[in-house]
C-alpha cells in the first residue's frame, strides 16, 4: 500500500489557520538561540533574558543594543548561521532581514524538533509571540496568531490603560493569603476568592491603603 505524504505547503497552509495553543514557558536557565543582530533581534533577546533564559546570538552584524546585553546571560557569535545549529536549544528566534535564512532556520527546527519563531513570517513559525502586559506576576498575553501585529499592539495599549500597577499589589496580597491558608492546613479552593476580588480591595490599593485591603481580603476569606 502506498501512503501519500502531505507536502510542506499544505501543512503550512493548514497550520496558519489552526487555533494556537497558549502556554507560558519556563525558560530560566535554558538555552535559547536568536539569529539576527538588529533592533528586532535585540527586543527578542531582551524578552528572553527577562525570563532568565541563557541566550546565544548568531549574526553577521551585531548592533549596539545586543552588545550591551553581553554578560547578562547573553553570548554572541558574529558570523553567518550554520545549517543545523538549532540542535541543543529549547527555543529559537529567527530575526534576520533575509526571509530565505529565516526559512532555513525554521526548516532546521522542524527537522530537529525545536520550536522556532520567525519574526514577521507566520508561515515560518512553529510558535508565535503575543503582545504582553506585565504587572509583576500578572501577565496578559494578546495574540492575533501572527495575522495582525498592529492589532495586538493596539489591544496591548488598551489593556495597559485598564490594568495598572495596583494589580501587582493585589496579586501579592492574594499569594500571601493563599500561602497562609496552606500553612494552616486549610484547602485554598474552599474559600470564596471571588467575593474578595469583587470587594473594594482594588480601590483601597489604589488609595494606598494596603493594610486595609489586606484586612478586607482576610475578612472575606474568613467568612466563606
Amino acid at each position: 500500500m502506498t501512503v501519500a505524504l502531505e507536502s510542506p505547503v499544505s501543512i503550512n497552509e493548514r497550520q496558519g489557520d489552526a487555533p494556537q495553543y497558549p502556554v507560558n514557558l519556563v525558560l530560566a536557565g535554558r538555552r535559547c538561540l536568536v539569529v539576527g543582530g538588529g533592533s528586532v533581534a535585540a527586543r527578542k533577546v531582551a524578552g528572553l533574558v527577562a525570563c532568565g533564559a541563557l541566550v546565544h546570538v548568531v549574526a553577521r552584524e551585531v548592533g549596539a543594543e545586543i552588545r550591551a546585553l553581553e554578560g547578562e546571560g547573553v553570548t554572541v557569535d558574529q558570523r553567518p548561521y550554520r545549517r543545523g545549529e538549532v540542535v541543543g536549544y529549547r527555543l529559537v528566534v529567527a530575526a534576520t532581514n533575509d526571509g530565505a535564512i529565516n526559512r532555513t532556520i525554521y526548516d532546521d527546527g522542524e527537522a530537529a524538533g525545536v520550536w522556532v519563531n520567525s519574526a514577521d513570517d507566520p508561515a515560518s513559525c512553529s510558535f508565535t509571540l503575543p503582545a504582553v502586559v506585565r504587572r509583576g506576576p500578572v501577565m496578559v498575553a494578546l495574540s492575533t496568531g501572527g495575522k495582525s501585529p498592529a492589532l495586538a499592539a493596539w489591544l496591548k495599549a488598551r489593556v495597559e490603560a485598564d490594568i495598572g500597577p495596583e494589580y501587582e499589589v493585589l496579586a501579592r496580597l492574594l499569594a500571601d493569603e493563599r500561602a497562609a491558608l496552606k500553612a494552616a492546613g486549610r484547602p485554598t479552593v474552599a474559600v470564596d476568592w471571588k467575593r474578595a476580588l469583587d470587594s473594594d480591595m482594588l480601590d483601597l490599593i489604589r488609595a494606598g491603603q494596603i493594610v486595609r485591603a489586606r484586612e478586607r481580603l482576610q475578612a472575606c476569606l474568613s467568612s466563606s
